[in-house]
């Protein structure tokens, strides 16, 4: 039996879509070729050499990313001092399409959904596809648009030990209000969470398959874009 790699990560692009509290992002040619061959004599008469480089100005929370336990916790770690293997391991995926825009995922769906994905959750990162993604991306409406984790939802994950979920869209909680009550369990259970993450309709009734979503080593970082992907049996 072979394996086969799906890929998680958003692609990052200049002034896409973020978070309401937080800026869009700049993302724009720094150096270019056409630039590079003409202001620097690199390689030989024969054979120039030119490069390009790419400036990258924004948060630590834009596009696919995690959020380190300091994000909400002042006492919390740093990205950079989080176990790197806390970001990869068994996962499972939960079908949540039928939670509304705005709306609340809420204990009961996450007992069904886990019945419905046949995995119990025992130490497991779970990832909640609600189709947000397909129905509103790059449109500006989906940092107004997605569902939230409820207080209740989120003490389920971790009484089960699961240490990370993640969830399509800007955010775990939903931005009609600013409650915030999955980024506060997160704080006080000392677990923490993904977010913009896509093609998680792909991982639907995979069962449990392996996830990994290693973040950069940021000094002093609050949070990381990662490169995130499953690997799941064909």
């Amino acid at each position: 039996m072979g394996q086969t790699m799906i890929d998680l990560t958003l692609k990052m692009t200049d002034n896409m879509p973020a978070h309401k509290l937080f800026q869009r992002p700049v993302i724009v040619p720094h150096y270019t070729h056409e630039k590079t061959i003409k202001d620097f004599e690199l390689g030989t008469p024969n054979d120039r050499l030119s490069f390009a480089t790419t400036f990258l100005g924004m948060v630590d929370h834009i596009g696919t990313h995690v959020d380190a336990f300091y994000h909400t916790n002042p006492n919390g770690d740093t990205v950079d001092n989080m176990p790197l293997d806390m970001f990869m391991g068994k996962s499972v995926c939960f079908d949540m399409r039928h939670i509304p825009d705005l709306g609340d995922i809420d204990v009961s769906d996450m007992e069904a959904a886990e019945e419905k994905a046949g995995v119990k959750v025992d130490g497991h990162i779970v990832l909640l596809c609600t189709g947000l993604h397909e129905r509103h991306y790059p449109d500006v409406k989906v940092v107004w648009s997605n569902a939230g984790i409820t207080a209740d939802a989120t003490n389920w994950l971790a009484d089960r030990g699961s240490k990370l979920h993640g969830v399509e869209g800007p955010s775990t909680d939903k931005p009609s209000d600013n409650l915030f009550p999955n980024h506060r369990v997160c704080r006080d259970r000392g677990i923490t969470h993904y977010e913009w993450l896509i093609n998680l309709d792909q991982l639907i009734g995979k069962g449990e398959y392996q996830f990994f979503g290693p973040p950069l080593k940021i000094g002093d970082g609050s949070g990381s874009p990662v490169r995130a992907w499953a690997m799941v049996d064909d």
